[in-house]
């Protein structure tokens, strides 16, 4: 399967939209601690085994996710650790980019996420413990959403409701948000740990899963949650990131710093159904592309990106 050697330690992995063999990665030297950055985007070869580099974007500081315009199939938004939040357009040439820069978070900025059905703004979440919207158009945020009292380490729009949200924090909550009230509409305590990531069911927009420090995922209900509906073990350190199918109602994806990726069917008693243990480092990005059913991809602190079929071995050639 196609694997990408970067010259720094991969964060954030993503899929384009509108094209099946293109997609972004998101790199920090030195382990994000300090150093510089580097977006990479990334061309899957048809009928080879190859992935070629088609750009890449240095920065100043670390970059902590990268998510594509879901408007304009050439632009990307990233995330950067000294508080900016940056525009790249790939059909411009690199001089010209970035196209935009943002600069209002106080701290790193840890994760973006553009809007799928208004497709005219997207979120960002920080280390100061905010969630900020912003439109495209627009010079400065349009608001400002502070009620964690940790860093906010995902925000994630609904995949349905264009005005709806989910942040989670490492003050040990899931908030839920509608972009037209003043407030958060739901706080659920989800774990008794940091909280590092959060999803949408993609068939159920009720449905939401978690990721802790914990070593668990659990699964949610919005309309009752109280309870989980599934709590998920397996992994045997922090679980960075969880992503629920685009194509597939049941399975969720999900990386770790054990170095694993695995994939769960909540719905069912024995809910790991695969297990991946291809990097040498911690597992810190992962994605499911919406173009192609059941195509992955990875990345981590071993700054290797690998892209696979489910149910094949993603070192594979």
């Amino acid at each position: 399967m196609p694997m990408f050697k970067a010259p720094f330690n991969g964060y954030s992995v993503k899929f384009s939209p509108f094209y099946e063999s293109r997609l972004a990665v998101a790199t920090a030297q030195n382990f994000g601690i300090l150093g510089n950055g580097r977006i990479h985007v990334l061309e899957l070869a048809p009928g080879a085994p190859g992935v070629t580099e088609s750009v890449a974007y240095d920065t100043a500081d670390a970059v902590y996710d990268v998510c594509w315009s879901e408007s304009h199939d050439s632009v990307l938004v990233a995330a950067i650790g000294d508080g900016s939040v940056k525009i790249y357009d790939t059909a411009l040439p690199p001089p010209s980019n970035p196209i935009r820069s943002f600069q209002e978070h106080a701290r790193e900025v840890h994760s973006v996420d553009y809007n799928p059905t208004r497709r005219d703004s997207f979120l960002t979440s920080s280390w100061d413990d905010t969630v900020k919207l912003w439109a495209m158009d627009r010079p400065a945020s349009i608001r400002t959403f502070k009620e964690h009292a940790y860093c906010v380490y995902q925000a994630t729009w609904n995949p349905k409701h264009g005005d709806v949200f989910a942040s989670a924090s490492g003050d040990c909550t899931l908030r839920i948000w509608d972009v037209r009230e003043p407030g958060s509409t739901m706080i659920i305590p989800a774990h008794d740990f940091e909280l590092l990531s959060c999803d949408w069911n993609k068939y159920d927009d009720c449905i939401l899963a978690t990721s802790s420090v914990d070593k668990t995922i659990k699964v949610w209900d919005v309309r009752s949650y109280r309870v989980p509906l599934a709590v998920l073990s397996g992994h045997g350190y922090a679980v960075k990131k969880v992503k629920f199918s685009p194509h597939r109602r049941n399975l969720i994806a999900s990386c770790s710093y054990d170095m694993t990726v695995c994939l769960w069917d909540y719905m069912v008693e024995d809910a790991l159904v695969g297990r991946y243990d291809h990097h040498t480092e911690f597992a810190v990005g992962i994605d499911m592309s919406v173009l192609v059913e059941g195509l992955m991809a990875s990345t981590g602190w071993d700054e290797l990106v690998y892209v696979w079929q489910q149910g094949m071995d993603p070192r594979a050639s």
